[in-house]
């Protein structure tokens, strides 16, 4: 009778000591932008670290904001961009980053560090950046008319325009071609940007987010408000001699996109590792040569080809980012903000 208690009391042990296997897995929770990522990345990263990743994905900065705002979200990674940053800053929604642990911050280039929205570089490592201007097809559209931001309000072009479903990139556009700061808090400077968005309502084809690439591609649309990453991809595959890419005289927005942990993650040290993983030159070359935006990595740069490096679209030089403008939180006005993307909407 000792020896089946001992037995069942081995038995006993070995089960709790089964059931917990697996208890243990962490599991990082990363949130993204759609088709903003190599995900070949992820795979690399859990066979190197033996941590899983949950890859989600969102549409805009505000679609994120309103589920981690929301709670009961268990995200360690997130990628907002510069306006939305200050905003969850100012909000207690993100956590600090230790950056003495990220053996790679170090290749980040000076000119992406104490950026406004995050002054101290507390709270966000840089990922990627760009600007937003006019892809062309140009056998339909000539290189002189996108020299302004008239040309996606132009009703020869109608039907043929193709602009982003994004509140504060439409915005932009309209509130540029107006005379107006994209960050504005004037409500008369706002209402008529509205009314502006709504008279160009019948030369939208569509409303559009990633698929943008391809419906310039198949030539459904003549002209789009893009971010310059999509520019080069379709310029890439288009060919340059087909399509092209143009900041306006009125200036534009420049943005930058970085990696930051909301508030309450549950693993902030493998978010971190993550982090410091995806700022490593190597996979940042890695990742940049799929998604094709602008790297901040100084040591990825040096990776580039020439070629890639000399295109204006995708490095501009220092004069020609003078006209531009990075977004900032507006913060209560971001109500009217909203109101107003409602209105447009809905007419």
């Amino acid at each position: 009778m000792k020896k089946i208690g001992v037995l069942l009391f081995l038995l006993v042990i070995l089960a709790i000591n089964f059931s917990g296997c697996g208890k243990d897995e962490v599991v990082l929770n990363v949130y993204n932008w759609g088709d903003y990522i190599d995900e070949t990345i992820l795979n690399d990263f859990e066979e190197e670290y033996g941590i899983k990743v949950n890859y989600e994905l969102y549409a805009t900065n505000e679609d994120m904001y309103v589920k981690i705002k929301q709670g009961g979200t268990q995200y360690d990674v997130l990628f907002p961009s510069d306006y939305m940053i200050e905003k969850m800053i100012n909000e207690d929604m993100l956590e600090e980053i230790n950056l003495g642990e990220l053996e790679n911050y170090k290749y980040i280039d000076d000119n992406f560090k104490d950026l406004d929205f995050d002054k101290e570089n507390k709270y966000s490592v840089p990922y990627l950046w760009g600007t937003v201007g006019i892809l062309y097809n140009r056998n339909i559209v000539s290189d002189e008319e996108v020299k302004s931001w008239d040309v996606m309000f132009d009703e020869k072009y109608e039907g043929q325009v193709l602009m982003y479903d994004s509140q504060r990139d439409a915005l932009a556009i309209a509130l540029k071609k107006l005379g107006y700061s994209l960050n504005t808090r004037n409500i008369q400077e706002l209402e008529e940007a509205k009314q502006l968005l709504i008279d160009q309502k019948p030369l939208v084809l569509a409303y559009v987010g990633d698929n943008v690439r391809d419906m310039m591609l198949s030539e459904e649309g003549a002209l789009a408000l893009v971010w310059s990453g999509d520019a080069y991809i379709v310029l890439l595959e288009g060919g340059q001699d087909k399509f092209g890419y143009h900041i306006p005289e009125e200036g534009s927005n420049m943005w930058f996109d970085s990696m930051v942990i909301p508030k309450g993650s549950k693993h902030k040290k493998e978010a971190q590792m993550f982090i410091d993983y995806m700022t490593r030159p190597d996979v940042a070359l890695k990742n940049v040569e799929y998604v094709q935006y602008s790297t901040p990595n100084t040591e990825t740069m040096n990776m580039l080809s020439d070629e890639l490096k000399s295109l204006p679209y995708a490095y501009p030089k220092e004069g020609e980012l003078d006209d531009l403008e990075v977004f900032k939180d507006p913060g209560d006005f971001i109500e009217e903000y909203n109101r107003v993307w409602v209105e447009i909407k809905a007419n």
